[in-house]
């Protein structure tokens, strides 16, 4: 089977990373028209760099739930409180979804044209919205998310006292496996009462309907404060 973009065919028969990026500026219109399918493509012909694209979505909660434990246990281990622990956690929670819509916004959402722009997007963002149904490549990898976490830490410490930083890591660190395992759930769940499927509407509209709106995952404070919420009557049609 064969998608073409201008002067450029992307052969989806064959590994996609490295084909992506002489779309050039087509890429863009490319990646944003979705193939609805469960099955995901192969990215590299590869094995062993395959399988490190390709995460189920339950080692994620089984890889940060510890690490989130461990943290406010060091935190109340410094002598924070168990209800100061508590309103830490949720501050960090509120953080991460600022976090989770700049990155999805900004980040996730660039727009690339040159061919290592295109196929950085592409490992990045782009194939979760080229192949929106791809369940193993719904969630980020446990590699990746160290990293992130990495810059995360120093941001915090700049801001909070030693005993705190611990509580507040966790709480953003819980925000993250709740934005993940919430993202899963919107592709592949099918909610019966609300708010998850006024999420889902939400989440699709998004995906199949205005690209360019919707950046919040499990909630949409941010757009409703930074101006970026679809039109009421695009998300309360019917969902698939």
């Amino acid at each position: 089977m064969v998608a073409i973009a201008k002067e450029f065919q992307v052969d989806l028969s064959k590994p996609l990373v490295c084909q992506v990026g002489h779309l050039g500026e087509a890429y863009q219109e490319w990646v944003h028209q979705p193939i609805v399918s469960k099955e995901g493509p192969r990215f590299f012909g590869n094995d062993f760099l395959e399988v490190l694209t390709r995460t189920v979505w339950w080692v994620v909660p089984i890889v940060w739930i510890p690490v989130v434990c461990y943290s406010i246990a060091i935190s109340v281990g410094m002598g924070i409180s168990s209800f100061q622990a508590i309103l830490l956690v949720m501050t960090g929670i509120l953080v991460w979804t600022l976090m989770e819509y700049s990155l999805h916004r900004f980040v996730f959402h660039i727009q690339t044209r040159s061919y290592w722009a295109n196929t950085f997007h592409y490992l990045l963002h782009g194939c979760h919205h080229k192949h929106p149904m791809d369940g193993l490549r719904l969630v980020f990898p446990p590699a990746a998310t160290a990293i992130i976490c990495i810059p995360f830490w120093g941001l915090i410490r700049l801001f909070s006292t030693p005993a705190s930083t611990p509580a507040i890591f966790a709480g953003g660190l819980l925000g993250y496996v709740m934005y993940d395992c919430t993202h899963y759930y919107l592709h592949h769940g099918f909610p019966s009462t609300e708010p998850a499927r006024h999420l889902k509407r939400y989440h699709l509209n998004h995906h199949f309907r205005i690209q360019n709106k919707g950046f919040g995952i499990t909630s949409s404070l941010w757009d409703f404060v930074l101006g970026t919420l679809p039109p009421a009557s695009s998300t309360q049609k019917k969902s698939s």
